[in-house]
């Protein structure tokens, strides 16, 4: 970390992006000594103090449309959301800039091992237990990355005994060259096509994740998922699998209701506090990448604690008998299906969102299946409602569907049409972008409008 910030000095880097990821970078970058530059597509009355405080600092601005202009400078660090191919970032590249990211150079810098999770769904949950499982076990853990905390600006703090925990995204994994000790895949399914050219770009990239391993180093893939599982014949180093369906060679299977870890049982779907049978996947997935470091009653300790990440099938609260759920971390289908199997009844679901460009008619027929009322309304309202009544067996199954202009009405109206024993989650399918942020933005505003619902 001392040698980075000692080659920085004196140079002129540009940060794209002033979200929430770089902002410590910035800070990083100014107390090294460089000659910051930060761009952002908002305007200066958009960034408010933010403008004014990174002034203070000594960093130069370039905000708005002409935020990626004659981009000069030694080093760029680029954000996950913007893609490494733009021309105007070719044309630095061709001139001799180096293009990177918070995230590559603190692969560069950890001076302890990094476990790295990725994958379309469960990251999240995998990339906390994992860490959740290390610190039960009494280990120093750094927990980071795309799950929201950037972790370049601690990397001088951290000892070489230490542990670092970080999910990562497609887009972070772009242009990722090195890898962690230990990677892992929970699944990989369309998603993000809004941005990826295709399938096949979001598939490489996910595969950036393991490609620079060595022979030392573990990757950790779901058996069940195509994608994933074939993934398992390119990894330079070791390999562990974990399946719901079969026994594996080496890694996790689920049977008769027990996680077992290399034939021995380590937790039982009993013992798993947050329900679903993705989260029993998520849980193999985080003792595969965890099982050298901790010991089984440690796993198990953790099951029984554990109730879950904000937004993930989390409570909220219950109101004349009807449950209500927060999901919103499911903005893809497949996320979106393992919600409806979570539950071991018909559900009232509110969906919708921005449109990502990625096929519903799996999530469709699911609907069918497993939900009583849809509510739908955001940019995709119409598309859900055509992916279920396409559905084989929407004739006869019963679904009723609704449209409301917002989330709020969408709320209301589960409310005035739920009866005692019903269960109503918030499960967009869709990203939030359409009306909200992000994804936590929505699943807080939702909390919100229940706790507002009168008892």
């Amino acid at each position: 970390m001392e040698e980075f910030l000692r080659s920085m000095n004196g140079k002129e880097a540009a940060v794209l992006g002033i979200g929430v990821s770089n902002r410590p970078l910035i800070g990083l970058l100014c107390k090294a000594g460089a000659c910051v530059t930060a761009c952002d597509k908002k305007t200066r009355e958009q960034l408010g103090d933010t403008a004014r405080q990174l002034e203070e600092m000594g960093v130069r601005l370039q905000l708005g449309e002409g935020y990626l202009e004659n981009l000069t400078q030694e080093v760029i660090f680029r954000s996950p959301g913007i893609r490494p191919d733009l021309p105007s970032l070719e044309q630095a590249k061709a001139q001799g800039s180096r293009l990177t990211s918070e995230m590559e150079v603190f692969f560069e810098v950890c001076p302890c091992p990094i476990l790295a999770v990725t994958g379309s769904d469960g990251k999240t949950t995998t990339t906390t237990l994992i860490a959740e499982m290390l610190k039960a076990e009494g280990k120093r853990v750094w927990l980071g990355g795309n799950i929201g905390q950037p972790l370049l600006s601690m990397a001088g703090e951290m000892k070489a005994e230490d542990f670092a925990v970080v999910e990562l995204s497609s887009f972070q994994l772009m242009t990722m060259s090195k890898a962690p000790h230990v990677a892992v895949v929970t699944n990989v399914t369309p998603n993000h096509l809004d941005v990826h050219k295709g399938m096949e770009e979001y598939v490489s990239a996910k595969e950036n994740i393991f490609l620079g391993q060595g022979k030392g180093d573990l990757l950790v893939c779901n058996l069940d998922n195509d994608l994933s599982a074939a993934m398992a014949p390119k990894a330079p180093g070791k390999v562990r699998t974990f399946s719901r369906r079969e026994k594996v060679e080496s890694g996790a299977w689920f049977e008769n209701d027990t996680i077992y870890y290399n034939g021995t049982p380590w937790i039982t779907r009993e013992d798993i506090r947050i329900p679903g049978l993705h989260n029993v996947e998520n849980y193999m997935a985080a003792i595969c990448a965890a099982a050298d470091y901790i010991r089984p009653e440690t796993a198990l300790q953790v099951a029984r604690e554990f109730a879950g990440v904000e937004h993930r099938i989390e409570f909220v609260r219950e109101v004349h008998g009807v449950k209500y759920y927060n999901d919103a971390i499911a903005t893809s289908p497949a996320r979106a299906i393992a919600g409806l199997h979570s539950f071991d009844q018909k559900l009232i679901v509110i969906a919708g969102g921005y449109d990502k460009k990625i096929p519903f008619d799996a999530y469709g027929e699911e609907a069918c299946r497993h939900v009583k009322l849809l509510i739908l309304n955001g940019a995709t309202a119409q598309k859900l409602r055509q992916a279920v009544e396409n559905a084989p067996s929407y004739p006869g199954c019963g679904i009723k569907i609704a449209e409301k202009a917002t989330l709020e009405e969408a709320v209301q109206f589960a409310y005035e049409q739920a009866q005692e024993g019903d269960i109503v989650t918030l499960s967009p399918v869709c990203a939030s972008f359409d009306a909200y942020p992000n994804f936590m933005t929505k699943g807080r505003a939702y909390k919100e409008m229940v706790s507002r619902l009168s008892e």
